[in-house]
């Protein structure tokens, strides 16, 4: 595990190619995702901040959720909580909606539905910083999964489109995996990406993922893993 102090109210907690972020207002802190192999990771967020931990969640793929337990509240997308559901259990979930707003006293996080990945992928817009912490959604030099029953590669190019209008409000995107910081222009790039698998622009190898073949696509942000049908 490696902690990266940014400033003296902004953490971002790396283990196994996995982040977290832990933002701090002067009310309350908001710990976005939990990772997927950090056992103390509730300990290791109280170790850095004395204010009242919120936890956020991106969306629910194990990597991001693992820690949930730890804590007795989760706030996730509505549109997440099927999945969420399914193989986590809690003792209080706080749903999230597009617009709303986190206030941790002196800073406002904005929460943005960005689905296709998930049916409930949002992100969140530290509205101060300007930065998107965009969970799988946005990356660059990573693996984004596409493959699977809860998956939608149409939604997830017109969720990009629809995010690309405001790039100009985010002057940095930190994703959970891959390159960070990225520029707005990343947005762009993954829409493109996409687009072209739609259209058969790019080629593709067959790789065996959790006993299903699936397609590779390599893009030029990232690979792109996507049913083989």
């Amino acid at each position: 595990m490696n902690i990266i102090t940014k400033n003296n109210n902004t953490w971002i907690i790396e283990d196994d190619g996995v982040r977290c972020f832990l933002l701090q207002g002067n009310d309350k802190a908001a710990l976005i995702d939990t990772g997927m192999n950090i056992e103390n990771i509730k300990e290791v967020v109280e170790g850095l901040s004395d204010k009242e931990i919120i936890l956020l969640n991106t969306h629910a793929d194990r990597d991001h959720v693992a820690g949930n337990s730890q804590f007795d509240t989760v706030h996730i997308s509505i549109h997440e909580l099927a999945f969420y559901c399914k193989s986590n259990t809690i003792n209080n979930v706080v749903c999230l909606f597009e617009g709303d707003i986190i206030d941790l006293g002196d800073r406002k996080l904005e929460v943005i539905n960005i689905a296709g990945h998930t049916p409930g992928s949002i992100g969140f817009y530290d509205i101060n910083n300007k930065i998107l912490i965009s969970g799988d959604p946005i990356q660059k030099d990573g693996r984004v999964f596409m493959f699977s029953e809860h998956r939608n590669i149409y939604a997830y190019v017109a969720s990009l489109d629809r995010l690309n209008r405001r790039k100009d409000d985010f002057v940095e995107i930190w994703p959970s995996h891959g390159v960070l910081p990225l520029d707005n222009n990343s947005i762009e790039l993954c829409k493109k990406d996409v687009e072209d698998i739609l259209n058969n622009k790019i080629d593709y190898s067959l790789e065996e993922r959790f006993g299903t073949t699936i397609r590779a696509y390599k893009g030029r942000e990232n690979i792109y893993l996507v049913d083989n049908k």
